[in-house]
């Protein structure tokens, strides 16, 4: 399975090609994409991204994640998070989130197994 590319980006807005749902935040993967709940882990700004809100795209089988930290890079991720990336040999991408969608659809063009979480404001 392909990673979906992501159509669309604008401030509080995302689409992912072949799903019809507008996400504000989302996760996507070979196969498929659903929105980021932060509520689900607890996550905020800061510390920002954790383990737990990367376990799923990991369990996909990807090689890179590529994480947006949002337009104006407010979504903190502590080291601790690359850590948990590296640990199961998966390469990880920290970036605003305009150029982690370009860097995303990038490789997945490619064919490159990718997922990433991405957040589309600050």
């Amino acid at each position: 399975m392909s990673s979906p590319e992501i159509a669309s980006l604008s401030w509080g807005q995302m689409k992912v090609k072949g799903c019809s749902t507008t996400y504000k935040d989302c996760k996507v993967w070979p196969g498929g994409s659903r929105t980021w709940d932060w509520r689900e882990t607890g996550t905020n700004h800061s510390p920002g991204v954790q383990p737990a809100d990367l376990e799923e795209v990991v369990k996909k089988g990807v090689k890179t994640v590529v994480i947006g930290r949002g337009m104006s890079e407010a979504l903190q991720v502590p080291p601790s998070t690359v850590d948990y990336l590296k640990k199961h040999g998966i390469d990880v991408l920290v970036l605003q989130t305009e150029k982690a969608v370009e860097e995303y659809n990038a490789l997945a063009a490619r064919g490159v197994k990718v997922g990433g979480v991405f957040h589309s404001t600050c």
